[in-house]
């Protein structure tokens, strides 16, 4: 203590411990010294230059597979399940069983066609997710390939999905066959009456409202040809299964000769018109010819035979006429 005052006397300021200026020494001299007063800046940047290396090489191997998948799969953005699948987070129910669907390929009522599918999955009416997520199962053809196409995120319900669909396919009600379309509907020269008779019934089905059963066979009649039709009265008041039996027998007949063929009779009677009116017109012309060439010699006779006086011997002018 003694020194330190004599020294702060002096003017040599407070002495220090030999101890504390020992350790002083060591810790300035040591590593972890220098590490912490010059490596500090270079810790804390190091985490930050690293994370913008690692985010570069992600997007350089993005962009690589993204020009893989262009290459192998002609344009196709990506193969991942929750871009492929249009419904990902539907879960089936535990012992659910995919049933066998009727397919629907763009033909027909798409409103029968979404019954048939509600009846089928009817123990599944409140899960609607599932109804959606399932529907594209019972499609086919270029009604499957419209349903993909389709923006699954405009579907919130069931009902959207159900108006969107149809929607779509909604022209096929529009040209749904009528009463009229169905009396211009005619048996080909190719098909039997059989199959004319079948396809002609099917079109029916889809006549709004139903047809019964007498108006069925009325129509039915106004479609057939003339040699079907005045040999198919007897038809009505009957059913089309035997109406179908009668234009069999109607078919028979045209075939065998036994009935006589409206077309065929119309075409003979032609050719006796033609043949009868050439025929006539031959005679007519014969008689011109003839009237035509008596009227050049008929004068002359005349002159010759009527009218002409004549000379005789006493000088005396007579006129001539031949009793």
């Amino acid at each position: 203590m003694t020194k330190m005052c004599q020294a702060w006397a002096s003017g040599q300021g407070q002495p220090r411990h030999e101890s504390q200026f020992a350790t002083q020494q060591e810790q300035y001299h040591s590593p972890e010294y220098h590490s912490y007063s010059f490596d500090l800046p270079a810790n804390i940047k190091k985490p930050a230059r690293k994370m913008v290396q690692e985010e570069m090489t992600q997007r350089v191997k993005s962009l690589e597979q993204r020009l893989k998948n262009m290459q192998g799969l002609a344009g196709q953005k990506s193969v991942a399940f929750k871009v492929l699948c249009m419904f990902p987070d539907v879960h089936l129910p535990p012992g659910f069983k995919t049933p066998k669907f009727e397919k629907y390929g763009g033909h027909g009522d798409p409103i029968a066609h979404l019954k048939r599918y509600c009846n089928q999955l009817r123990g599944v009416g409140r899960n609607e997710e599932l109804l959606m997520a399932y529907f594209g199962e019972s499609l086919t053809g270029v009604a499957s390939e419209c349903f993909m196409d389709q923006d699954t995120s405009r579907w919130y319900v069931w009902d959207d999905m159900a108006h969107a669909f149809v929607k779509q396919f909604q022209y096929n009600i529009d040209i749904a066959p009528d009463r009229i379309s169905l009396s211009n509907l005619n048996k080909k020269p190719t098909e039997c009456f059989s199959e004319y008779a079948i396809k002609w019934r099917e079109q029916v089905a889809r006549v709004k409202p139903p047809m019964d059963d007498h108006e069925l066979i009325t129509v039915f009649l106004q479609a057939q040809e003339p040699d079907y039709f005045q040999n198919m009265m007897s038809a009505v008041g009957k059913s089309f299964s035997k109406a179908i039996k009668i234009g069999e027998m109607v078919e028979n007949g045209l075939k065998t000769g036994k009935i006589i063929c409206q077309a065929v009779l119309k075409a003979a009677t032609q050719a006796v018109q033609i043949e009868s009116d050439n025929f006539s017109g031959t005679n007519e012309m014969d008689e011109e010819i003839m009237m035509t060439s008596g009227s050049r010699r008929g004068p002359r006779r005349m002159s010759q035979r009527y009218g002409q006086p004549r000379l005789f011997s006493n000088n005396s002018l007579e006129h001539y006429y031949p009793p």
